[in-house]
């Protein structure tokens, strides 16, 4: 077992000078991507996390997608930043925004900021995800919307499939199945060693779709695939 203030320290040291470049004009998109794929590997090498992945040779990158992932751990982050290729970023609730210097990295890094429990605020981020989307960046989307507290699937919500619909993005789905047992709640010790399945699912278009009709293909998806927790 390893203390989970490694994993902090770590978070803080790569946001640090993402916060300096952001204050000085030299902060670009491609030095977020570089930073988020390290900050990533770190993390997962650290904590010793073996992925077995499966799926993602089949999704062609060159486009743009909401990559949708049941929610497992704080471990699913730097497992998705490991594994999808180009720019992605996640939508974050706003606790995380009131860290210092991590939540001001967040922010100027091109997260997205949402108040769960204001809809005009949560609305504001869905358009705001859209717009990075328009300029070609992936949107990583949990949409059970909060971590699992027994590594089973929770119900899923809407919010993510609105974002896709409206803006005619496909959905990747991405089950990640294991990283439960790396940190479950109400723990700081993480768990060495452990091996995750990722499975990428192939893009699902959502132009013209029934919104009901997603939310169950998802939902199937990840109950196929959710091997640990069945």
């Amino acid at each position: 077992m390893i203390d989970a203030v490694a994993i902090v320290f770590e978070t803080f040291r790569i946001s640090l000078p993402t916060v300096i470049d952001a204050w000085t004009g030299r902060l670009t998109r491609e030095k977020v991507d570089s930073r988020l794929r390290s900050w990533a590997r770190k993390l997962l090498d650290r904590a010793d996390v073996h992925l077995d992945v499966h799926g993602r040779d089949a999704v062609d990158w060159a486009r743009t997608y909401v990559v949708m992932s049941n929610h497992q751990s704080h471990f699913d982050v730097p497992i998705a930043c490991s594994l999808v290729p180009g720019s992605l970023r996640f939508i974050a609730k706003k606790e995380l925004y009131a860290i210092p210097v991590f939540g001001r990295a967040l922010r100027e890094s091109g997260m997205i900021c949402i108040d769960r429990g204001n809809r005009d605020s949560a609305i504001a981020s869905l358009r705001e995800a859209a717009e990075a989307i328009h300029r070609g960046v992936n949107v990583w989307i949990a949409p059970e919307g909060t971590r699992s507290r027994t590594g089973a699937l929770g119900p899923l919500k809407k919010g993510g499939f609105f974002l896709a619909q409206e803006t005619e993005t496909p959905i990747v789905p991405l089950c990640i199945d294991g990283a439960f047992a790396i940190l479950p709640p109400k723990t700081r010790a993480i768990a060495k060693g452990k091996t995750v399945r990722v499975t990428f699912g192939r893009p699902i278009a959502t132009a013209g779709r029934d919104r009901a009709e997603l939310m169950a293909e998802l939902e199937r998806f990840y109950r196929e695939n959710l091997k640990s927790a069945a």
